[in-house]
């Protein structure tokens, strides 16, 4: 089990991810609009630079949904490898079969 003030953490980034990603993309849009102005493309990219970092998408950190562990992530079922192979073992995950022999 992964520390709960890690998984707090990602969950306020993920929060703040979806308050600013409105704002982001509309920034960002003007940013690589060629045919604007070099000023306000630059007063764009100042605006962005002054939103908060963990706003942005990429510093979201994929996290297993039952035990917080941050490596091993299958996104497709959005949890880590090792409580796959546990829920498998008890029959939990439809489709998934553990093998043993």
């Amino acid at each position: 089990m992964a520390k709960v003030s890690a998984i707090e953490k990602n969950k306020k980034k993920q929060r703040l991810v979806a308050k600013f990603a409105a704002k982001r993309a509309e920034l960002k849009e003007i940013i690589n609009n060629r045919e604007l102005p070099i000023e306000e493309r630059f007063r764009a990219q100042l605006q962005l630079a002054a939103l908060p970092r963990n706003g942005a998408k990429t510093r979201v950190r994929n996290r297993c949904n039952i035990t917080g562990r941050p490596r091993a992530y299958y996104r497709k079922l959005g949890m880590s490898r090792i409580a796959m192979r546990e829920l498998g073992s008890n029959g939990l995950v439809p489709g998934l079969v553990k093998s043993s022999w």
